[in-house]
């Protein structure tokens, strides 16, 4: 089989509907398992082909893994930096950090506000 150059395959992907784009500053894609686990692609190529009404996304870079705990009652996301980060603002165990975002909804600084509050009225 021959190589198409770039010109054939322009005019081929017309003919067969096919259009290419290349998203432009995208800083960050993020997908989410079931598991708990995500991976995070910082700075990613992303295309975007749409073939017949269906619109198809291809990422490249490099990716990171991160787990994040999933609330239950809310389907919040929880992830370890975030809990870390408000333990840390609000001077408090990785665990009342944990509570408290949970029962913020995910809100970092809601959460630090609150521990906080909390800390004063002891």
């Amino acid at each position: 089989m021959r190589r198409l150059s770039p010109r054939e395959m322009r005019r081929l992907s017309k003919r067969l509907g096919v259009a290419v784009e290349e998203l432009k500053n995208v800083r960050e894609v993020r997908i989410f398992f079931e598991n708990g686990e995500v991976m995070v692609f910082d700075y990613p190529k992303v295309s975007l082909m749409k073939v017949g009404g269906t619109e198809i996304f291809q990422v490249m870079g490099d990716y990171r893994k991160e787990k994040t705990e999933v609330v239950e009652e809310s389907g919040v996301e929880v992830s370890e930096e975030d809990v870390q980060l408000v333990a840390q603002q609000a001077g408090v165990s990785m665990e009342e950090a944990r509570e408290a975002l949970k029962e913020t909804k995910g809100d970092l600084a809601e959460a630090v506000m609150l521990l906080t509050s909390r800390k004063t009225l002891r």
